[in-house]
């Protein structure tokens, strides 16, 4: 859907999906009112690019007046007239920031662009003043100081958590370095708004245009379809196709085009994204690496990637090192034998040639439907996304008992988002929103993404406030002869993301801060990441992988196909991901005082670990949105492979007790899924697992064989 002008008194744009008559006068600003749409969803269609900034501002007076009320609180500091009254503090902050924050990512503009120049200084500059204000920080360390005040378990914690963000937002700094530290930070925020600008600007400005049918050779029809699709909506005539980056273009070309220039072609247009001319992100990198190092020098840290990991399970980056090292030795070598395999299919086919980075997705799909007569090409005719969707929600009721009913009428931001009522199956009982928002278009940055509109906590009189939580992605799209079908990676990417919701939807914490996804950053993926388990698992396949033509359910022969074929491939998988995690955290261990060449640091990164010359990182620097559009996972890609030891671990108990066993789903939706951030994780974990975890199961589960670890520091490299 596209914004929709309205009258020049307004001087706005809608974000919604119907326009609304106003003037100066009649039209409210929605974030200043009470929504009273149903569970406060936001009213998007009322929502006007004029409200957003007016909206900031009015949430950031609001925030600093009650800020205000509990530093002039003349009582001793309590749990209760400080942490919780910060905690439930900011309610019109929360509300236009969850707003433009989640638009800004996944339905953008060029208004929303120029909002966001203003928008973001502006809510940094109160994030610093407010983590730097001394008094409220003086109350903070009371509560802190006094842990025989005798408060509950999740209490004590969020003290704890409180007091260890206000240290590291710079609370013990004296005014010249607080008023230092607000400049880096200022500065990064700009530097972030640049990459992310960039990244998006990039992505869309490459198209690789197919005039010659013979190109197309391999590819599936629908992805023949889509790219004619996307010809037609630029203009350009019959007998035309264009390939974009964006993953359901991008992907099945490499995998399936014949014509190797073709996959040389989007493979290098692919890894040079953001990396020269008018969008070149490498000089931002730069930028954002000696800022960073500013940073963590001033808050007495050795470097960023410590800053990053000392809040998280790792504690340290040689931790998160450590892990990754047990997981790379075994891809690589891997890596090798597949390599092995794909030049064996090369040979035999008199191809000439040894197989380079843009071979791969293509002969590792050559070797798949060799070793196992696996087509993924006819595999997708069983994942039609609305059939997946009904496994995810089948496979939530059954777990958690929870159902799902679609609110047609619902307010939404883009007119192909689906909102969905969840309820508890049995009672009835209002649960949570849950929003999708499956397919990818200009506005919407790439990848797969959850988050939320609203979040929960308990009141004081014991009632629950509920959860507005969505997901993103960025899926193959529907044709005019097929719906969309979805790749095996886009089926895991969706009970992935719809985990994260999960994790958002059943949240029973007491605090804002502590519920739902509000966890340390290595924990967060293990509600997205163990409910992958069950996408392929036969149990639930037949209830929802049907024929989109047929209707016949997927039948025991190609499910024992997937089951064979499902350690597949795992060597490049593994080595990209965790080489990803690699890189991120020797970019965390360095401290720059001026600019670095990012691409030249990639390289030594690269041939101090080895890398196969096979393929390269999952996300190359330019386009490495996890580490540098914002801080969210710096120093903690690894987070994904760290919390892949936990569920793997966690779902071996699922396969021995039975994979929707009542008690063991009972035991992880109480201990993992409802408690948040309330707990330590590990003691989460291990009241669900009975155990601590070890990398032994997610070694099993991707068919890769431990091999003694590789001491990163003995190889040569800067």
């Amino acid at each position: 859907m596209k914004h929709q002008l309205i009258s020049a008194a307004c001087g706005a744009a809608l974000i919604g999906a119907a326009s609304i008559a106003c003037t100066d006068n009649a039209h409210k600003n929605p974030f200043l009112e009470s929504y009273t749409t149903p569970y406060e969803i936001p009213p998007f269609d009322q929502i006007t690019y004029a409200d957003y900034l007016p909206a900031l501002e009015a949430g950031i007076a609001q925030h600093q007046s009650q800020i205000d009320s509990i530093v002039a609180n003349p009582e001793t500091p309590t749990f209760e007239n400080t942490i919780l009254a910060l905690d439930r503090s900011g309610e019109i902050l929360e509300k236009v920031v969850a707003v433009f924050a989640n638009l800004d990512e996944s339905n953008s503009s060029p208004e929303m662009v120029e909002i966001a120049e203003k928008f973001y200084p502006m809510l940094s500059q109160h994030s610093d003043e407010t983590s730097m204000n001394e008094k409220l920080f003086e109350r903070v360390k009371y509560l802190y100081d006094h842990p025989e005040l005798g408060y509950a378990n999740d209490q004590r914690r969020m003290i704890e958590e409180s007091y260890k963000s206000f240290t590291r937002n710079g609370a013990l700094l004296d005014a010249e370095k607080k008023e230092e530290l607000k400049k880096i930070n200022s500065e990064i925020t700009d530097l972030y708004l640049q990459f992310n600008k960039n990244l998006l600007n990039a992505t869309n400005s490459v198209a690789i245009v197919v005039e010659d049918s013979t190109r197309l050779a391999g590819l599936p029809a629908s992805s023949i379809a889509v790219a004619a699709e996307e010809a037609a909506k630029r203009n350009l005539g019959e007998g035309k196709w264009v390939f974009t980056l964006h993953a359901p273009s991008r992907l099945p070309l490499l995998q399936y085009a014949d014509d190797r220039d073709f996959r040389k072609e989007m493979y290098e247009a692919y890894t040079n994204l953001a990396s020269s001319g008018e969008y070149n992100n490498n000089p931002v990198i730069s930028k954002i690496l000696v800022a960073r190092a500013k940073k963590a020098k001033l808050l007495g840290y050795d470097n960023f990637g410590s800053y990053m990991t000392d809040n998280v399970m790792a504690k340290t980056v040689d931790r998160a090192e450590d892990l990754l090292m047990q997981i790379w030795q075994p891809a690589v070598k891997k890596v090798g034998e597949e390599v092995a395999e794909m030049q064996a299919v090369v040979d035999e086919n008199g191809g000439g040639f040894q197989i380079a980075p843009w071979d791969y997705y293509y002969y590792a799909e050559k070797v798949r439907q060799k070793k196992y007569d696996l087509d993924e090409s006819k595999v997708r005719e069983y994942f039609a996304l609305d059939s997946v969707r009904n496994g995810i929600f089948t496979m939530a009721e059954r777990l958690y008992g929870v159902k799902f009913t679609e609110m047609p009428d619902a307010p939404k931001y883009f007119d192909e988002v689906t909102v969905y009522d969840v309820t508890d199956a049995k009672t009835g009982e209002h649960v949570a929103v849950f929003m999708t928002d499956y397919f990818p278009r200009e506005s919407k940055r790439q990848g797969a993404w959850m988050s939320e509109f609203k979040g929960s906590w308990i009141n004081d009189d014991g009632t629950a406030s509920r959860p507005v939580i969505f997901n993103v992605g960025n899926f193959s799209r529907p044709t005019a002869d097929a719906p969309a079908l979805l790749t095996l990676d886009e089926v895991e990417t969706m009970f992935h993301e719809f985990g994260h919701g999960l994790h958002g939807m059943l949240s029973r914490a007491r605090y804002k801060g502590q519920s739902g996804t509000n966890v340390d950053r290595d924990f967060v993926e293990l509600p997205s990441q163990i409910h992958e388990h069950w996408a392929l698992e036969p149990e639930l396949l037949k209830t929802y992988a049907r024929h989109y033509k047929t209707g016949e359910v997927i039948p025991d022969e190609l499910i024992a196909k997937l089951e064979a074929a499902s350690t597949h491939n795992q060597g490049f998988a593994t080595a990209e991901l965790a080489g990803a995690a690699l890189l991120d955290l020797e970019y965390g261990k360095l401290n720059p005082t001026e600019d670095i060449d990012v691409a030249d640091f990639e390289k030594r990164v690269a041939e101090k670990l080895g890398m196969p010359s096979q393929l390269t990182f999952r996300y190359r620097s330019p386009y490495f949105k996890h580490i540098f559009g914002s801080d969210g996972y710096a120093s903690g890609y690894y987070t994904y492979l760290w919390a892949e030891v936990l569920d793997t671990d966690g779902f071996e108990l699922f396969k021995e007790k039975g994979i929707f066993d009542p008690e063991t789903a009972k035991a992880f939706k109480e201990n993992i899924l409802e408690k948040g951030g309330s707990e330590d994780p590990m003691v989460l974990f291990v009241n669900f697992r009975g155990h601590e975890p070890s990398v032994d199961a997610l070694l099993r589960n991707r068919g890769l064989e431990p091999m003694p670890k590789m001491d990163l520091k003995s190889k040569s490299g800067k």
